[in-house]
């Protein structure tokens, strides 16, 4: 009998692979960060005893869960300016450009990692920043300086999840104003393009597959609104080529490049005027995209990021169920901790079932299987990872999630798949395993002091909404109560 590290026992395990296999009463063997074999628990039982063994009666093992799309900074701000139309948009670029220190990234990314970790997501991407007139205007991207990146993914590091940190430049014209807040006194700047490119050319160096692979860095641009200028104006030429060097930049060292909040046109136009579609391309939100957007994807395997619970959804429509039956990869992912949602990835799953449900007023659209594929395998190739994670075979690394089903709301639990993907929440996740390390038991995080960093969260959110006079935002709307609308 061979000896192992980690083996789980009596599960029922949807496992994600080529043939969708669920398998009852299985079994999970674990060495290293590897999963050695699948199969039938008396069988393996007999060949394996593992340093740890799990029992799973009456509980669910899948995929770490993969959220494709958030922002960091927005967790500390969560409510801040929801019942104003430009409130929150405006706090973000006051707070991410002059009234937010070191700490508060660092505080953000351990939020936003452990929200993730404990609602069963494994790996994540994250653009650095964020809020501000996504088309029209542009995202606050904190590459100011490379020590914000820096502690994001120290916090990242020391929670031990897998995380995509995607840098990049904001729009010209340059150069734009920051602020270095610290004990010593604020220190204002001027940021153009070349300090933009060396701060994400220095987090790449340092940053880019540490912690074991763990993290590794992508590159964000502003998205290009065709209305922005017109194609052979000095504008367009501007724009096209910021956009071009920072995605070459990317070509370079063989990353992810991904942009916010794509809409109708801009892919087709993307692909015509600036050449950034691809494999290695994810685009976000995709609302009201027009055929020639659907075929641009089509044709150059460039994936789509569906962010249901987001304000795009509701003001657009991702077509989801168009790109899929056009052969485009889509992933399901939260969008981040933004003022009105969570990195519930089973809540958002559920929501985008029923939101093209509704659409199409047809409920076979979207069903639970595709769902849960877009936030495991279809994620997973999305990230480029596919190879490695998504599902649960022989030789894949070992990440996955423990679902506790024996409460009300699972049970009975008949078909898996559909009562997971229908019913489940990020707190019926009961353990989390990352490259092999279980990093969650019993709810609880193993691999840092969650008290204390949520007691850090509420004083460093208090001090930046005091710091930058943010008062106002806090106070509900007179319409809260008994009004159809704000």
């Amino acid at each position: 009998m061979m000896t192992i590290d980690l083996l789980f026992k009596n599960a029922t395990i949807i496992t994600m692979d080529v043939e969708r296999r669920i398998l009852k009463n299985a079994t999970i063997a674990i060495g290293g960060n590897r999963i050695l074999a699948i199969g039938n628990s008396a069988e393996l039982l007999e060949e394996y005893d593992a340093e740890r063994i799990v029992d799973c009666c009456g509980k669910v093992l899948m995929p770490g869960l993969i959220d494709c799309h958030g922002h960091s900074g927005h967790g500390l701000l969560r409510t801040l300016g929801t019942d104003t139309s430009d409130g929150w948009p405006e706090a973000c670029e006051t707070i991410y450009t002059s009234g937010s220190t070191e700490e508060f990234w660092q505080v953000d990314a351990y939020l936003m990692a452990l929200e993730r970790l404990k609602f069963g997501v494994t790996s994540g991407m994250t653009l650095f920043g964020g809020g501000g007139a996504v088309l029209t205007g542009d995202m606050v991207i904190r590459v100011d300086s490379p020590i914000y990146g820096e502690q994001h993914c120290r916090a990242v590091q020391a929670v031990g999840s897998r995380e995509f940190l995607a840098v990049g430049p904001r729009r010209s014209p340059f150069p734009h104003r920051y602020v270095h807040r610290s004990q010593s006194g604020d220190k204002e700047i001027s940021v153009g393009l070349e300090e933009y490119y060396q701060t994400c050319e220095k987090l790449i160096a340092d940053w880019h597959g540490q912690a074991n692979g763990k993290i590794q860095m992508a590159i964000t641009t502003q998205t290009y609104h065709p209305s922005l200028a017109e194609p052979g104006s000095k504008r367009h030429d501007e724009l096209a080529a910021e956009t071009r060097l920072f995605y070459e930049l990317a070509e370079r060292h063989d990353l992810l490049f991904t942009q916010d909040g794509h809409t109708t046109g801009t892919i087709d136009f993307a692909r015509r005027e600036l050449g950034i579609l691809g494999s290695k391309t994810l685009f976000s939100h995709c609302t009201d995209l027009t055929e020639a957007d659907i075929a641009a994807c089509a044709e150059t395997d460039t994936h789509i990021i569906h962010n249901p619970s987001a304000i795009a959804s509701v003001t657009g429509r991702c077509p989801v169920p168009e790109l899929l039956d056009a052969g485009v990869n889509v992933a399901i992912a939260s969008d981040g901790l933004g003022p009105d949602r969570s990195c519930d990835l089973f809540r958002h799953i559920f929501y985008s079932m029923r939101y093209h449900r509704h659409h199409f007023r047809d409920p076979s659209y979207l069903p639970p299987g595709k769902a849960l594929e877009m936030i495991t395998i279809d994620a997973a190739k999305a990230l480029g990872i596919d190879e490695e994670l998504g599902s649960l075979e022989v030789g894949k690394k070992a990440d996955l999630i423990l679902i506790d089903t024996q409460k009300p709301h699972l049970t009975p639990m008949l078909m898996p798949v559909h009562q997971i993907a229908n019913f489940a929440n990020g707190n019926d996740v009961q353990m989390v395993v990352v490259d092999g390390d279980i990093l969650v038991e019993d709810g609880k995080v193993n691999s840092v002091d969650e008290p204390e960093i949520l007691a850090r969260v509420q004083r460093v959110a208090e001090e930046t909404i005091d710091y930058n006079n943010l008062h106002s935002l806090l106070v509900p709307n007179k319409k809260l109560w008994g009004h159809s609308k704000t």
